[in-house]
């Protein structure tokens, strides 16, 4: 089964919904059968590139609101009670991210897929490291063991700019107006973080459409196997 996940690497829901995501795969009883797959949904597109902004001072210009006040979520208090603190969320910086998602395929690319997305969320938002810069994502190069000149090299050509942009345009394609989305084994699509019990159970329900039980109704009946057919009792 593969589980597909389209985030904003600094989208403070998508972080928390990519670890509730998690946790409802380790408690999957056949976790070990499911394969998740991180994909890139930039929102940050239209901010600088040459500099970042307060969240604090970017959302309250954008929304009027920040997350804590009256009926706006404490989405750091949520986090801290599904098991993530520090979960740091209002001081923080936010900036443009297309540079960081580029770095995050070509990391994919490597096969580090899960690797590098769970390492940019906790650097982001456990941490408030810097995401934004080409220094700063060659330090999370050196981390996963990944070639320095290579990977500079990659984020200076932009090599990776279109498959992010296409990630997006799949995302759309599929129903997604915002991040995150998740399409499970390519029959179900989840808008939003949703809580770890509403993943799990689709989990379950797309596992059982997809995987027929198989009823042991007589162990004395005749089945041929790898080592040949074995002959009923009754018939020995």
């Amino acid at each position: 089964m593969q589980v597909q996940i389209w985030s904003e690497i600094a989208c403070p829901w998508c972080g928390l919904g990519s670890h509730r995501l998690d946790r409802a795969v380790e408690r999957f009883e056949h976790s070990g059968h499911v394969e998740v797959v991180h994909r890139s949904f930039p929102l940050g597109s239209g901010l600088p590139e040459d500099r970042t902004l307060s969240v604090r001072e970017f959302l309250s210009a954008k929304y009027g609101v920040i997350p804590g006040q009256a009926g706006v979520p404490d989405i750091e208090g949520m986090a801290a009670a599904e098991g993530l603190a520090p979960y740091r969320v209002l001081d923080n910086r936010v900036g443009n991210t297309d540079l960081a998602h580029e770095f995050l395929a070509h990391a994919s690319a490597e096969d580090r897929n899960g690797e590098v997305w769970n390492m940019i969320f906790r650097a982001y938002f456990g941490k408030a490291e810097s995401i934004f810069t080409l220094d700063g994502l060659l330090g999370f190069s050196d981390d996963l063991g990944l070639d320095r000149d290579r990977t500079r090299q990659v984020l200076a050509d932009r090599r990776y700019r279109r498959q992010v942009q296409e990630d997006a345009h799949q995302a759309r394609q599929l129903g997604a107006s915002g991040a995150p989305f998740t399409v499970i084994d390519g029959r179900y699509a989840v808008a939003g973080a949703q809580d770890t019990d509403t993943l799990l159970g689709i989990l379950c329900q797309v596992w059982d459409e997809t995987h027929p039980t198989v009823l042991d109704a007589d162990n004395d009946a005749a089945i041929c196997g790898p080592d040949g057919c074995a002959v009923p009792a009754a018939h020995a």
